[in-house]
């Protein structure tokens, strides 16, 4: 629902003081959303993969600030390797990568942890406290307990 893909049953959901379906051009490129499934092209290369979402998001990074950002999420000197033969961490740390390379304020996560080493969770929690500490939100969906960086979260616990 937040990010216009289902209908809410009452009310709507604003961004900007306006529903995101008045103007949703204008919320989709404040929207960066990840979800469970790397959304990845298996047959594609990294930098190929991050070039081609970036586009989806109507912007196009310097190709060393994403080689730089592929040292730092781990996959450094990998760019031109095809996805299919990285783990599925590596994958993982690739489709996480573009919430770094994406000027969107609002990240919507699906279980964003998943597949993830000790400190890619300690790297993603630092990241998603960076974005929050620069006016930027998040909302993620996750299974386990991760401290973002001390930035108080509100917890929504759905049971069935």
């Amino acid at each position: 629902m937040v990010c216009g893909l289902a209908p809410v049953e009452s009310g709507e959901i604003l961004w900007n003081g306006a529903s995101i379906h008045s103007a949703p051009e204008a919320f989709r490129r404040d929207l960066c959303y990840l979800g469970h499934l790397n959304a990845l092209q298996e047959s594609m290369t990294i930098q190929e993969n991050l070039a081609f979402s970036s586009a989806l998001g109507g912007f196009m990074p310097q190709e060393a600030h994403v080689i730089e950002l592929l040292q730092r999420f781990g996959v450094g000197g990998r760019g031109h390797q095809l996805v299919r033969y990285l783990s599925q961490g590596q994958k993982r740390r690739v489709a996480l990568s573009r919430l770094a390379l994406s000027p969107a304020r609002l990240w919507v996560l699906d279980e964003p942890f998943v597949a993830m080493d000790h400190a890619g969770i300690r790297f993603l929690a630092e990241l998603i406290a960076q974005h929050l500490s620069t006016g930027g939100m998040a909302v993620l969906t996750s299974h386990q307990d991760v401290d973002i960086g001390g930035v108080p979260a509100q917890i929504l616990e759905l049971t069935a």
